[in-house]
């Protein structure tokens, strides 16, 4: 009896660490395909950016939608002033479209994104964001918006965020962090 309760708990204790070890894994999806329109999330500036427009090179749309806070301000611009501008200075402005963002969360994100997709008219999104924010994105933008088809591409930036999250401080934060978001999202916002 002794024998088979201490099998029981090296297996669950090993079970324990495949699943520890393995759960920044399972945060991203990165499975990009050809779209209307690539949608861009509010967030980080730099990475996500450039991602849509290697993706956008490469023929995965052929029009580019980023989300920004239409309300914040810094040093006297508001984001959407900035992106505007950097949209406007790029070789593929004619491509590229600003959204204001009003909602705080990626959930009515989603419902401020809708209208800019309305008025484009597309039906097929590729969402880019942060690595670690895929699969969550991918699931809320397709339950809050089900007349759209999505899927998603990553952004990585390895000062956030590593599938190995237990090496870095900020990557273990980040993991954490985006675990809990997921259960929120899984166990209460959906539903609400």
């Amino acid at each position: 009896m002794k024998l088979a309760r201490r099998l029981r708990v090296v297996v669950l204790l090993v079970l324990l660490l495949w699943l520890g070890a393995n759960s920044a894994a399972f945060l991203v999806v990165d499975k990009p395909e050809k779209s209307d329109a690539i949608l861009v999330l509010a967030g980080e500036t730099e990475v996500r950016p450039a991602r849509a427009l290697a993706l956008l090179d490469q023929g995965y749309a052929t029009h580019v939608i980023f989300d920004v806070p239409a309300d914040p301000k810094v040093y006297g611009s508001t984001y959407l002033q900035l992106a505007q501008e950097w949209a406007a200075a790029q070789p593929q402005s004619k491509q590229l479209t600003v959204c204001p963002i009003h909602g705080l969360s990626t959930k009515t994100e989603s419902w401020d994104a809708a209208e800019c997709l309305r008025t484009l008219g597309v039906h097929s999104v590729l969402l880019v964001t942060s690595e670690f924010h895929t699969r969550r994105a991918l699931s809320i933008f397709r339950k809050e918006l089900p007349g759209w088809q999505f899927s998603v591409a990553a952004a990585y930036d390895p000062t956030q965020f590593g599938e190995q999250w237990w090496k870095q401080r900020q990557w273990a934060k980040t993991t954490v962090d985006e675990w809990l978001r997921m259960a929120w999202w899984h166990c209460v916002d959906r539903w609400i």
